[in-house]
């Protein structure tokens, strides 16, 4: 017997298309163009188009995929930011790393001491 499907009805917002072209050097990284389009597949010139870059960074930890917007007005302009654009994602990411090390440095582990739990018998919790 095949179980009812509680999946949710998943539709694609036709108002808010792009076609998606990929731009590489195969070396430091992709720049992504999202160009918008309409439902018929018709450039819309009423949205901008959108610029995103991606690398990766090799860390002591391993590798470091990074992804960020650029704010430019053609590739050739967005070839010229992506090196800032990098810089400012590796720093993000940094300060992120940093933020979760402190949340976890900061940490209070506290027992679990119940009522008419034995003294010590409790869980640590974090």
């Amino acid at each position: 017997m095949a179980a009812p499907t509680d999946l949710p009805d998943i539709q694609l917002d036709a108002t808010s298309l792009y076609r998606e072209e990929i731009f590489t050097d195969r070396h430091a990284g992709t720049i992504r163009r999202l160009t918008p389009v309409t439902a018929e597949g018709d450039t819309d010139g009423t949205r901008f188009v959108l610029y995103s870059g991606q690398t990766q960074l090799l860390t002591p930890a391993g590798v470091l995929p990074l992804a960020f917007d650029i704010e430019a007005d053609s590739l050739k302009d967005a070839l010229g930011k992506f090196p800032d654009a990098v810089k400012i994602a590796l720093e993000q990411a940094i300060d992120e790393a940093r933020e979760m090390r402190r949340e976890a440095a900061t940490r209070i582990v506290v027992p679990d001491v119940g009522a008419g739990a034995p003294a010590g018998g409790g869980k640590i919790k974090y």
